[in-house]
């Protein structure tokens, strides 16, 4: 599979000289499936990029996947040009969520006096598909679902191709459980063993203490998921709105001296916009 992410800025877009390194945009990655799939993860600002790239291909076949409803991570949604291209079809993935819950999601934010184009006025066909809440197929990549642990509930995921593992936890307080959630140890074994890890890693440990309940982890507290999980490669998301590209690279550098420390070969990184991971 090949990961690339659109966005990966947390709560809300940012822009400006100190924010060019990883970007402005919010919460959107693209997966490409060995098969052909488009798989298309949350719609923050970053999927606005996304389609300008998708509406010059020839291919017009998406699938869609969400991991919750706050606003940061559906609010490129409307400017996503396949959506108004008569040609596109879109399979809109509702597990793990309940049955019109993603409908309801989607109709919200495109209700005037929020945006002046309706839901129903949309050239694309929207399908939605009802799946095994457990587990789902996208062509030759396996998806798993877990709840986090965030306010207001939502779901991380974990994608399974040719024997490679890509897990997928933004938005997931490692350090509270919020209704709904799991604890510790629930996000450490579906993780373990992932050749690539995103996780949540908004706060520093000192800011934590002032934010617990917020639903975002320290960044200390994504690394020691990784590291017990004995992933291959750790990637750290959700950065601060506040945080400029200097204050992200000294994060970056803790978290290597931190590996440096216990012997592990982890490769890690900050996740930042255009970035491409291949498994």
């Amino acid at each position: 599979m090949r990961i690339t992410c659109w966005g990966s800025r947390g709560s809300i877009p940012v822009s400006g000289p100190q924010y060019l390194k990883y970007g402005g945009d919010t919460t959107c990655l693209e997966i490409r499936t060995r098969s052909g799939e488009v798989v298309i993860v949350d719609a923050g600002t970053g999927i606005r990029r996304l389609g300008n790239k998708l509406i010059q291909e020839e291919g017009h076949i998406y699938h869609f996947i969400i991991t919750h409803a706050h606003w940061d991570h559906l609010m490129g949604y409307p400017f996503f040009k396949p959506l108004y291209n008569r040609a596109s079809r879109f399979h809109m993935h509702r597990c793990p969520f309940p049955k019109r819950f993603m409908e309801n999601m989607i109709t919200k934010v495109m209700t005037p006096p929020n945006f002046p184009v309706r839901y129903s006025e949309l050239r694309a066909q929207l399908i939605y598909e009802t799946g095994d809440p457990t587990a789902f197929n996208i062509g030759s990549m396996q998806v798993v679902p877990i709840p986090l642990s965030h306010p207001n509930q939502g779901s991380g995921y974990k994608f399974i191709e040719d024997g490679k593992i890509f897990v997928f936890l933004t938005d997931n307080e490692l350090g509270y459980v919020h209704p709904g959630g799991r604890p510790f140890e629930d996000y450490l074994e579906f993780a373990l063993d992932a050749d690539l890890l995103f996780h949540d890693a908004e706060y520093t440990p000192e800011e934590y203490e002032q934010q617990i309940l917020w639903g975002h982890s320290s960044f200390t507290d994504a690394m020691n998921l990784a590291l017990e999980a004995h992933v291959k490669s750790f990637g750290l998301f959700h950065m601060n709105q506040e945080r400029t590209d200097d204050e992200v690279d000294a994060i970056e550098q803790r978290c290597q001296q931190i590996i440096a420390s216990t012997g592990s070969s982890m490769k890690c990184c900050v996740v930042g916009a255009d970035m491409v991971f291949e498994l």
